[in-house]
C-alpha cells in the first residue's frame, strides 16, 4: 500500500445515522478533525427513514427517568443513569448547534403506567419539520423518506398534519391543507427533483447533517472499511481497499445495527432461527458492518434476551419485489381486530407494535407460520385507511387487485379467502362487536391506557380505540415479523467504550446507535427509544473520544 494514500484525522466516524452524525458534530465542535465515512450513497441511514420520534428526559426528569427505565428487568442502572444525566445536555446541544427542534405539544406517553417513574404525557418528543434548502447543494445527498411511507414522495409530519391527511376525505379544511401542501411538494419536486421540506425522521438526519458539516466534518459516502486497525493495543484506525485512514484519537462505530444481515439476525432472532419470514424497515446498508469490524478484534454482542430487535408488523406490498410496510397507527384505530389462523385474537391490539409482535410470537404455536391477520369492515377502510391502502377519496380497488387487500361481501367469505378458520373467525367478531357496541374489550382492554387512545380516534366515543365490525366489504390484510433494527449489539460501558470478552473497554473503540446493545435491555418502554439514546450515546462517544468529561 503506497503510504501517499494514508490520511490522518483525529476521530473517524464509520455511519451517517443519528448517532454518527452527532457523534461527528460533537467531536468537531471540541476542536479535533474529524473524518466521517458512509457505506451508503446517501447520508441519514435508518434515521433518515424513521418516524423522527426521541425519547428524551429533560431538565429536572433525570432522575424519575433512570427510575423508570430501570423499572425493567436486565436494563443496566449505570448506563441508563447515564443516558439520563446527560440527555437535557444532549438537548442544549441540539438547541445550541444544529437546527433540529420538536414540535410543541406533540407527545406520546410512556408506555408502562404500572413502573415508577412513568410520564402520562410522555417523553417522546417528534422532530418538527425543516427547510432542506439549509443543506444547499448537499441536500441532493441526505436519503429520502422510505417511499412506502410517503404520497408521491411527500411525507406527511406526524401530528397535527398526518391527522389532516388521514381526515381529507372528512373536512373540507384538512382537505385544503392537503391540497396545498401537495401542491408545494409538486413545486418541490419540479425544482429541486425531491421534497425539501423535510419531515420526521429526515428532518432529524438533514439537520444533524448540516451541524456535522458546519463543525468542519468531512462526509464521505460510498465507503467501505475492510478492517479496524490497532497497534499496541489501542484501535489506531481503519483500512480501505486502498489505504488507511489513521485516527488518534479513536474511531466510533455507528452503522446501524445488524437487521439487513441474514447471518445474524438468524444467529439473534429466534423466529428466524425457526425459519419464520422476517423483513426489515432498515435500510439494506445495515447489515453489521460495525459489529464485524469489532468482533474481529475481540469485541462482543450483548444479546437482548426480552427482544434482539425492535419488532413491528409488517403487511409485503406487491411490485417487482415485495416492499414492507410498518403498522404503527392503524391497529389502534376503531373498528379493527387482528386473529390468526384459529381465528382468534390474541393480544390488544391498539398496545405499541414491539406488545403486538411479543403476543404473536407466544400465540403461534412451533411449526406454525407467523402471521396475522388485520380485519376491518369498509367504514374502517374507508375512515383510516389499512396499512398501505389509503382512506377516501382514494380509490381502494388498485390495492384489493394487487392481491395486498383481501375483500369480501360476508365475514365468512373472508375467513376463507384467508385461510382462517370460520367457526373461530365468528365466534371472536361477535364476541368483539358484543362489547364494542358499549365501547368496552372484556377480552383485551384496548383502550384503558393513554397510549392506547393517543393512537386512536377521539371522535369515537366513549373509547377512541373500540367501534364493531359491522359495514360490509370487509378487508383484511396479512401482517408478518418485521423489525425497525437489531437490539442486539455490541456490549459498551456508559461511556460509550467498546467492551472486550472480560469486560475491559478496547482503548479507542467506541460504540453507539444500533451498534452498541440497546439500553433498554430488549424491552420497549416508550416510542423513540431507539433514537433518543443514539443521539445521546452519539455525543457522549463524541466527547469521550475528545476527553471531555
Amino acid at each position: 500500500m503506497a503510504s501517499h494514500f494514508n490520511e490522518t484525522c483525529d476521530v473517524l466516524v464509520l455511519g451517517s445515522g443519528a448517532a454518527g452524525l452527532t457523534a461527528s458534530a460533537t467531536a468537531a465542535l471540541a476542536g479535533l478533525r474529524v473524518i466521517l465515512l458512509e457505506k451508503a450513497a446517501h447520508v441519514g441511514g435508518a434515521t433518515a427513514w424513521s418516524g423522527g420520534w426521541v425519547w428524551l428526559p429533560g431538565d429536572g426528569d433525570t432522575t424519575d427517568a433512570a427510575r423508570y427505565l430501570t423499572g425493567f428487568e436486565g436494563i443496566d442502572p449505570a448506563v441508563a443513569q447515564s443516558f439520563a444525566d446527560v440527555a437535557p445536555k444532549l438537548l442544549g446541544f441540539l438547541e445550541n448547534h444544529t437546527r433540529v427542534r420538536f414540535q410543541d405539544a406533540v407527545s406520546l406517553p410512556d408506555y408502562e403506567p404500572g413502573i415508577p417513574g412513568y410520564l402520562p404525557h410522555g417523553r417522546s418528543r417528534v422532530v418538527a419539520p425543516l427547510d432542506g434548502r439549509g443543506l444547499g447543494r448537499e441536500l441532493r445527498r441526505l436519503r429520502c423518506p422510505l417511499p412506502q411511507l410517503t404520497l408521491a414522495g411527500l411525507m406527511p409530519s406526524a401530528g397535527t398534519e398526518m391527522r389532516h391527511f388521514v381526515s381529507a376525505g372528512r373536512s373540507l379544511r384538512s382537505m385544503a391543507h392537503v391540497a396545498r401542501r401537495l401542491a408545494a411538494h409538486g413545486l418541490e419536486r419540479l425544482f429541486h427533483g425531491r421534497a425539501v421540506r423535510l419531515t420526521n425522521g429526515t428532518a432529524l438526519a438533514g439537520g444533524l447533517f448540516q451541524a456535522a458539516l458546519d463543525a468542519g466534518v468531512c462526509i464521505r459516502t460510498d465507503q467501505s472499511v475492510q478492517a479496524l486497525v490497532r497497534k499496541n493495543g489501542r484501535v489506531s484506525g481503519v483500512r480501505l481497499a486502498d489505504r488507511e485512514i489513521v485516527a488518534t484519537r479513536g474511531v466510533i462505530l455507528a452503522t446501524g445495527g445488524f437487521s439487513a444481515n441474514p447471518v445474524l439476525r438468524r444467529q439473534y432472532y429466534p423466529h428466524v432461527a425457526r425459519e419464520a419470514a422476517h423483513h426489515t424497515m432498515a435500510p439494506i446498508d445495515n447489515a453489521g458492518d460495525g459489529v464485524r469490524l469489532a468482533q474481529a478484534i475481540g469485541a462482543v454482542i450483548a444479546d437482548r434476551p426480552a427482544g434482539a430487535g425492535a419488532w413491528v408488523p409488517v403487511s409485503l406490498i406487491p411490485g417487482r419485489e415485495l416492499r414492507p410496510f410498518p403498522h404503527f397507527a392503524d391497529r389502534a384505530k376503531p373498528g379493527l381486530i387482528a386473529v390468526r389462523r384459529n381465528g382468534r385474537r390474541f393480544v390488544n391490539e391498539a398496545a405499541p407494535y414491539f406488545e403486538f409482535m411479543a403476543g404473536l410470537f407466544a400465540a403461534t404455536p412451533d411449526g406454525e407460520d407467523v402471521e396475522a391477520w388485520l380485519i376491518c369492515d369498509h367504514r374502517f377502510q374507508r375512515r383510516y385507511g389499512l396499512g398501505f391502502s389509503k382512506p377516501f377519496p382514494l380509490p381502494v380497488g388498485p390495492y384489493v387487485r394487487s392481491g395486498y387487500l383481501r375483500r369480501a361481501p360476508t365475514l365468512e367469505r373472508l375467513a376463507t379467502d384467508c385461510g382462517v378458520d370460520p367457526e373461530g373467525f365468528k365466534a371472536a367478531v361477535d364476541e368483539f362487536n358484543a362489547g364494542a357496541v358499549r365501547g368496552e374489550d372484556p377480552a383485551f382492554g384496548r383502550g384503558e391506557t393513554p397510549v392506547n387512545r393517543a393512537q386512536g380516534d377521539p371522535s369515537q366515543m366513549p373509547n377512541p380505540c373500540v367501534a364493531p365490525i359491522l359495514t360490509p366489504p370487509f378487508y383484511a390484510v396479512r401482517v408478518v415479523p418485521g423489525c425497525l433494527g437489531s437490539f442486539a449489539g455490541l456490549k459498551t460501558d456508559p461511556h460509550a467504550r467498546v467492551l472486550d470478552r472480560d469486560d475491559a473497554p478496547i482503548p479507542g473503540l467506541y460504540a453507539c446507535g444500533s451498534d452498541m446493545a440497546s439500553i433498554m435491555g430488549g424491552h420497549y418502554p416508550a416510542g423513540g427509544i431507539s433514537l433518543g439514546p443514539a443521539l445521546v450515546f452519539g455525543h457522549i462517544a463524541g466527547h469521550a473520544a475528545a476527553n471531555i468529561a
